[in-house]
């Protein structure tokens, strides 16, 4: 017959519970002070954990007080580890709220504890008075500051290239093209080439991994996988050229035919087009004569006036029309160099092995082109990355279930 625990035992038990709280927070707030940037904010983490320490003491203390053993530190909770991955990837103050959360939670354990004994009511009552004061540092932290807005930014990168005179480059330029050109951090992305591909080597990358893992999943012949793979990444690529340049052809042939029409139309009543223009400048703020004054100037060069309706009234950019081989070419390509990753392993090995190096080398190329794709849109290269990574692996983890299930289906 087991005997009840008693006091001795809750007191015990709760010794250990409290040991491990402790010990976590020591983990949290040490790797929090390592991967935060911020000075003061660094050294408020290690004063929390030198506390979360001092508590730990305590209750190791009691443990010996009571004749039990000490155990060895153990590996954090999950949720634990996952706020420390979760700082790593978005810094610390976007983690505030879970760690706020877990402190709760761990003052609601302590609360629940009082009038267990004498002295554990003395020791919770110790540590209850420090996490307040650690709860109250979180709120010395502060919110996360605003990110700075984009005019800040330009400012601080003409600051900081204190060669550039803004002011002359446009008043030196003749259209703006001139002064795009100056500013490097508006070049990226205007180019449809560009787009596709950056594009194309995400989906070739991911389609084509899907592919390979779905049809790894029935576990066929090794030839039977690669052969697959070969098919995807041709098939894929053809098909993403053929599609760029239908859509970039029919694009370009619809600007080009809405220029085609303001030309006419120029040629046949310069004065209607004329009045036109000055009345989208009347929008813009100026007053009826200067608006008038300005079409006027305009309109002295027919090549000056077909740009500026073009822009104007189309809001179309002349020379930015892509080219529909450009882009055909560049789809193609990309689309080859993101497939070919899952399939490289199976001309060499076969096998887990082969399997294994695929799938790691796929999701290690998905992490890179989400960094990639960082450098031009400006988003945190860690999140970027995590977060191709996260999409691609589902659609490999669900194809590959789906081979699976018809495999085994069809044996």
């Amino acid at each position: 017959m087991t005997t009840p625990p008693g006091p001795e035992r809750d007191s015990v038990s709760v010794s250990l519970t409290s040991l491990g709280l402790e010990r976590d927070a020591i983990y949290l707030y040490d790797a929090l002070a390592r991967i935060e940037k911020d000075d003061e904010r660094a050294e408020a983490f290690r004063t929390m954990a030198a506390t979360e320490r001092r508590h730990a003491a305590i209750w190791e203390e009691r443990l010996r007080a009571e004749g039990a053993a000490v155990p060895p530190p153990r590996r954090p909770r999950i949720r634990v580890r996952f706020i420390v991955v979760a700082a790593r990837a978005f810094g610390t103050r976007a983690v505030a709220d879970m760690v706020t959360a877990l402190e709760g939670k761990e003052e609601a354990f302590y609360a629940s504890q009082v009038g267990l004994s004498p002295e554990t009511d003395e020791a919770v009552q110790s540590i209850a008075a420090e996490e307040a004061a650690n709860a109250e540092a979180w709120r010395q932290l502060g919110p996360q500051p605003p990110k700075p807005s984009h005019t800040a930014r330009v400012r601080a990168r003409a600051l900081e290239n204190g060669t550039r005179d803004g002011v002359a480059v446009a008043k030196a330029a003749t259209s703006p093209a001139d002064i795009v050109r100056s500013e490097k951090w508006h070049r990226a992305g205007q180019s449809g080439t560009l787009r596709a591909t950056i594009f194309g080597v995400s989906d070739g990358l991911v389609s084509n991994t899907a592919l390979v893992m779905g049809v790894a999943g029935a576990d066929p012949d090794p030839s039977i996988i690669l052969l697959s793979g070969i098919a995807g990444l041709l098939a894929g690529a053809f098909s993403m050229a053929a599609g760029e340049w239908v859509s970039m052809q029919s694009q370009r042939e619809l600007f080009e035919r809405q220029i085609e029409l303001e030309r006419a139309e120029l040629q046949a009543m310069p004065e209607e087009e004329e009045a036109e223009l000055a009345a989208a400048y009347r929008s813009k703020g100026f007053t009826a004569e200067e608006a008038d004054q300005i079409a006027h100037r305009v309109f002295q060069d027919p090549t000056v006036a077909l740009d500026t309706i073009v822009r104007e009234e189309l809001g179309l950019d002349p020379g930015q029309l892509g080219s529909p081989w450009g882009a055909a070419i560049g789809s193609f390509l990309a689309f080859t160099v993101g497939a070919i990753v899952p399939v490289v392993p199976y001309v060499f090995l076969s096998g887990a092995a082969a399997f294994a190096l695929s799938l790691g080398a796929s999701l290690a190329a998905m992490f890179l082109v989400g960094v990639a794709v960082s450098l031009l849109t400006g988003r945190n290269p860690l999140f970027s990355g995590l977060r191709q990574v996260i999409l691609g692996g589902a659609a490999a983890g669900v194809t590959f279930l789906v081979g699976r299930l018809i495999g085994v289906s069809v044996s």
